[in-house]
């Protein structure tokens, strides 16, 4: 019932935060409207400084869902700007690969252009450097390699409709298409029954741009730009000095020798929508993403399970745990005691420190820094601050904490190893600091180093990798130390009975109870609970989607978490039943093994929706994988061994702590008696 409660509240105060969004009218950072008019209009106006007349088009990286390499727009050899400077980029941009830059098209506010020259690309076969340039084009139309434009930071958006009269809007559009030698067309091919000729490229190079606008009453002077669409084309103008955007399609045949020339051309119009207002100019390309309802199905299938399990530990707690308790603190003598099976007999070796506590407390440590960083970055998402408006936020603000977060983990690994009684803390606080961050960093570099030797643009610069390296080693690296510090400086962690100095055997334990069947089952239905989610999540990272519902995204990872805590204490107090005293590595790994899952979930997504090829692509795609599988590794267990040790705590606190020191110096007495035989036995 609290769990559910808890949930509902979640529910109520998301809805708020969201009406809240909608009620008070403030602009984020970097996000304030831009307000336009015309040249003429803007010199009368003279007390409205900030309206503009010229627009701006910026062009960003090309990426494809056939491959995991994006590229810089100048290496396709378009159409380019060479002394204009290009934009700042923030951390976020420059992990993800974006590549932004002044574009040669140029536009004044509400003067329609039709058939404009941009520029003219010649190419020869025989000329090495310009049959590259002319090869390197090919290839991108043949992986269907995508334009990403912007105008007034709005993705320019290519609409056309889909199955059941929809309309989709997509936020790229593509270089070109091909049409196989079977005569089959391939991707944008199919839009137009002109590119018919087999084994041949068609060029994309003119578009119609329609810019939509609305007039601001009231407010400000001028207007605001609410979207921006285009219609890519493709023609082969006859006359290419004064070209006239008429006759056949721009084709190029696979195996063409001598020489070509491309004419690069745009209409551009405007139009005033009345409808849609500024605050709103993204819910267009959003609402032509048909996914809500698959959210809310996968919403409620998460609540079925939480429930589920709630109800189950309910069960265990209010009616099992309950009853044992109240018998065991009703115990009289040793001899009833003895009876007595189950969890109530490994009081004293409950805390005994796990194996490898160092290595665990290391992950702990770790685990706690992801926690933090995850639902902070969420919490921050949900209100609006890391929309896709903003773009490379979400991955800015993810990294920042991460490397303010170091305390929290050196803490916390202190504090756990201290109390597995651990001596080599200096060990520790290194292993904190390098081990988790080093393996994610080697497997990072290794794949920039791949991203180097494709030209991609998605290659981090020497500068930006030297810059995290500080970050690391300048800042979250001492951050830790400190952490560690109070961490070793504060008493260790008073658990509620004594561990006894010689260990309890572990009796028989069944199939069901042993540990890799446990932390197999454990992980299943964490996984069903984010399987739908982690679909979107993917899509996002490689089919280029636009990702932006991180509601559902929090209420999701909230649900997560008590999942992940609810089946950790389900499967730790059935071993403890089984008299199996060793909890630590068992919870952790128990919830932990959620990642085993997604990362057989990124294989089977490998193979089954992307179109991915190429050898360097895949290994790109794995290397990733891998570090987010390790992320998630840590994130999760960390959150079972936490709930476990809460449970145990709570459970062995309430037993009559007199009680059980009676009975365990009695039960010691007993062993010692009936091991003198055996060793008089063995003597002789």
């Amino acid at each position: 019932m609290a769990v559910f409660h808890g949930v509902r509240v979640v529910f109520v105060l998301l809805f708020v935060s969201g009406s809240l969004r909608g009620a008070l009218s403030f602009y984020l950072p970097g996000l304030a409207p831009v307000s336009f008019c015309e040249k003429e209009e803007g010199e009368k106006n003279n007390d409205v400084p900030d309206c503009k007349s010229t627009i701006e088009l910026f062009v960003n990286r090309l990426d494809s869902v056939e491959s995991v390499l994006p590229y810089e727009y100048t290496a396709f050899d378009f159409c380019a700007v060479e002394s204009e400077k290009r934009p700042s980029e923030n951390l976020g941009q420059v992990l993800f690969g974006e590549r932004i830059e002044l574009s040669p098209y140029k536009f004044s506010f509400k003067k329609d252009l039709e058939c404009q020259s941009v520029c003219l690309k010649s190419y020869n076969t025989e000329k090495a450097e310009e049959k590259a340039k002319l090869d390197f084009l090919k290839k991108g139309m043949l992986l269907n390699y995508q334009h990403h434009w912007i105008v007034d930071n709005m993705p320019v958006t290519w609409c056309y409709d889909v199955e059941d009269n929809q309309k989709f809007c997509n936020p790229g559009f593509p270089i070109g298409c091909y049409v196989t030698d079977t005569g089959r067309p391939k991707d944008a091919c199919v839009v137009s029954a002109d590119f018919n000729d087999k084994d041949t490229f068609y060029i994309f190079n003119h578009v119609d741009i329609t810019i939509f606008y609305h007039v601001v009453e009231n407010e400000a002077a001028g207007a605001r730009l609410v979207a921006a669409k285009l219609e890519p084309k493709s023609y082969k103008c006859t006359n290419l000095e004064k070209p006239d955007c008429n006759g056949p399609p721009m084709s190029l045949n696979k195996k063409f020798k001598g020489e070509v020339k491309i004419p690069y051309t745009y209409s551009v119009k405007f139009v005033e929508d009345k409808q849609i207002r500024w605050a709103s100019r993204w819910d267009y390309i959003l609402e032509s993403m048909p996914h809500t309802n698959i959210q809310w199905f996968s919403i409620m299938n998460s609540l079925v399970i939480v429930l589920f399990l709630s109800g189950m530990v309910a069960m265990i707690i209010l009616r099992t745990l309950h009853k044992d308790i109240g018998r065991y603190n009703q115990m009289d003598s040793v001899e009833d005691a003895q009876e007595e099976f189950g969890w109530k007999l490994v009081h004293g070796d409950v805390f005994r420190p796990p194996r490898k506590g160092m290595l665990l407390s290391v992950f702990l440590g770790s685990g706690t820094q992801i926690f933090i960083m995850t639902f902070v970055t969420l919490f921050f998402a949900c209100l609006g601050f890391l929309s896709p408006a903003n773009r490379g936020a979400l991955m800015t603000c993810a990294v920042v904490l991460w490397v303010l977060l170091g305390t929290p983990a050196g803490y916390v690994a202190a504090r756990y190893y201290k109390s597995f009684d651990g001596e080599k803390w200096k060990t520790n606080v290194l292993l904190t600091a390098f081990l988790c961050p080093g393996v994610v960093f080697a497997d990072f570099f290794e794949m920039n180093l791949i991203l180097w030797g494709e030209g991609s643009s998605a290659a981090m610069p020497f500068g930006t990798l030297v810059a995290i390296l500080a970050l690391w080693f300048c800042v979250s690296v001492p951050l830790t130390f400190i952490g560690a510090y109070f961490g070793f400086k504060k008493t260790g962690i008073e658990h509620p009975v004594r561990t006894n100095q010689i260990p309890r055997q572990i009796p028989e334990q069944s199939f069901y109870t042993k540990p890799l069947p446990g932390i197999v089952m454990g992980g299943i239905l964490p996984f069903g609970c984010i399987y739908i989610q982690l679909f979107f999540i993917l899509n996002s990272i490689w089919s280029h989607q636009m990702y932006y519902m991180f509601g559902f995204l929090f209420l999701v990872f909230i649900i997560l978490v008590i999942t992940c805590s609810e089946a950790t204490i389900l499967l730790c107090y059935f071993h403890l039943c089984a008299e199996d005293y060793h909890w630590q590595w068992r919870s952790f790994l128990t919830s932990g093994f959620t990642a085993v899952y997604f990362l057989v979930y990124a294989i089977h997504y490998f193979f089954s929706k992307l179109q991915i090829s190429g050898l360097a692509s895949t290994i790109l795609y794995f290397g990733y994988t891998m570090i987010m599988a390790l992320i998630f590794f840590l994130f999760t267990g960390t959150i079972g061994f936490f709930a476990c040790f809460w449970f145990v705590t709570k459970i062995y606190s309430v037993v009559k702590v007199d009680e059980m020191k009676a009975i365990l110096r009695e039960t010691e007495l007993f062993s010692a008696k009936c091991e003198i035989p055996e060793r008089d036995l063995s003597a002789g």
